[in-house]
This record gives structure tokens, C-alpha cells and sequence, in this order.
């Protein structure tokens, strides 16, 4: 059984399809009821093979009872995908600290703690999957995004140093960085007084397709990668180079056009 978070839209929506394609038995997750039967729906998902568990994953101090109403349908979580997330486009000095809080207690402490209330059932069992869909702006800041890249940022430092004792207990933690992939994320980024941006990226626009990078990120799972990149040619450039030639890359970055 695969529990999918941010299954609603984007790259949640489309691990779910290829979910179903695989026979999987799937638990879709996200705040959007509707759109969850939406999806369930066009993947022809029966009750028997799916269950609609709609959470807020910001709301992290109660997440234990949704591992709960999972474990009364089926009582092994084999996969646990940590989709759900939230991006930010606005200058930092102009973001308030809120917002920083908002984007934090979605993608770090509500990812943390949704892992932190399956893993005793993987413990239990000695086996399972963590999975994390971070971002490349974990690994390289990009300006309007300093607190999402600080969120993310975080959240591959926790399931990295997470992962050598997961192995111990018989559990793989696979953290996913994708580049421009389109999806709504742009859309529904936060801008400095807690509003969505409103407006769809030229990256995102032009960047990966949302079932393609499904894929890929199901394959990696399946072959037990402990970390996946995937991204365009211009997103691994810029990787390269943070790792090898740090300062070009920020003076890149000064100019370069980031919505």
C-alpha cells in the first residue's frame, strides 16, 4: 500500500495514476476533498484499492489520528510518498515571518511528523519506504525563494541523517529533488503577505511533464536509490556548478530570471 500525499494536483496526481496503473492499492491525501475524487475517479480507483483521507499537513500535531483511520483499512503502510508541499516567490526582506512559519510547517515539520507516526509500523514490520519530493532548491538558493529553499534545505538535512538509522530498522528513505517540473506550483506560491503569486513560472511552464517525472521517481524508488535528481539541462548545470564553481554560479543567479 503507497499513502500519497499532495495527491490533488501536479506530481501527487501523478504518482497516483501510475500507482493505478501498477494495481497498487493507494491512499490519496490532500486539503482538497474534491479534487481528491476527482483524481480517484479518472484512475478508476474502487473503494477496494483506494481511500480518500483528506489533511492538512500543516496541522502536524494531529497527523498520528490519520495513521490511524489508514491502519483501519489496511493495517501495513508498505510506501509512504511526502508530496504535499508549498513554494514562495517574493523578495526575503518582504516575507513575513508567518509565511516563513507557513512554508516551514508544511514542507519540514508536517513531512517530519507524518514519517515520525508510520515509521513504528515499518519498525514493526522491518520493512518500508520513506519518500521525500524536496527540490533542487535544496540544494541551491535561488532568489524569491529564500524560505522555501530553507524548508527544503532542511528536510533533505533531517532524512539524510534519518536514513543510516532507518537502514538499521529495515527502512529505505529515498529523497526526490526535481528541477522545473509544470505544475501548479507557481501558481500557488506564497508571496510575502501570505497571498498566492497568481501566475504560472516560464520554468515551470517549460519544465519537465508532471507523469514523466512520476515515473522516474517510481523507478528510483523501486531500484532503492537513496537520492533522485530530475531536471532539465540547465538545472544540472546549475547543480554542477554549485558544487564545483560556487561563485559563478551566484553571479549567474544575481541576473538570472527566476518567474
Amino acid at each position: 500500500m503507497v499513502w500519497v500525499t499532495g495527491a490533488s494536483s501536479g506530481i501527487g496526481e501523478a504518482l497516483v495514476k501510475e500507482l493505478a496503473k501498477l494495481g497498487a492499492r493507494v491512499v490519496l491525501s490532500a486539503r482538497n476533498e474534491k479534487e481528491l475524487k476527482r483524481v480517484q475517479l479518472e484512475c478508476s480507483l474502487d473503494e477496494g484499492h483506494s481511500l480518500l483521507l483528506p489533511l492538512d499537513i500543516s496541522d502536524y500535531k494531529n497527523l498520528q489520528k490519520k495513521v490511524q483511520t489508514v491502519q483501519k483499512k489496511w493495517s501495513q503502510i508498505d510506501v509512504l510518498i511526502n508530496n504535499a508541499g508549498v513554494s514562495q516567490r517574493d523578495l526575503a526582506e518582504n516575507t513575513s515571518i508567518e509565511v516563513t512559519e507557513k512554508i516551514m510547517d508544511i514542507n519540514f515539520f508536517g513531512v517530519v511528523a507524518l514519517s515520525k507516526a508510520v515509521y513504528p509500523l515499518m519498525k514493526k514490520n522491518k520493512s518500508g519506504i520513506l519518500v521525500v519530493i524536496a527540490s533542487l532548491a535544496g540544494k541551491i538558493g535561488t532568489p524569491l525563494r529564500s524560505s522555501y529553499c530553507a524548508s527544503k534545505h532542511a528536510v533533505l538535512g533531517f532524512f539524510d541523517g534519518w536514513r543510516g538509522e532507518a537502514f538499521h530498522d529495515g527502512i529505505q528513505i529515498t529523497t526526490v529533488c526535481p528541477g522545473f517540473v509544470k505544475t501548479k506550483i507557481s501558481l500557488n506560491a506564497l508571496v510575502g503577505d501570505g497571498k498566492n503569486q497568481g501566475k504560472m513560472d516560464e520554468g515551470i511552464e517549460n519544465g519537465l511533464e508532471a507523469d514523466y517525472t512520476a515515473r522516474v521517481i517510481l523507478a528510483g524508488i523501486a531500484r532503492g536509490k537513496d537520492e533522485l535528481i530530475i531536471s532539465g539541462f540547465k538545472e544540472r548545470f546549475a547543480y554542477f556548478l554549485k558544487r564545483f564553481f560556487p561563485r559563478v554560479l551566484n553571479r549567474i543567479l544575481r541576473q538570472a530570471k527566476v518567474t
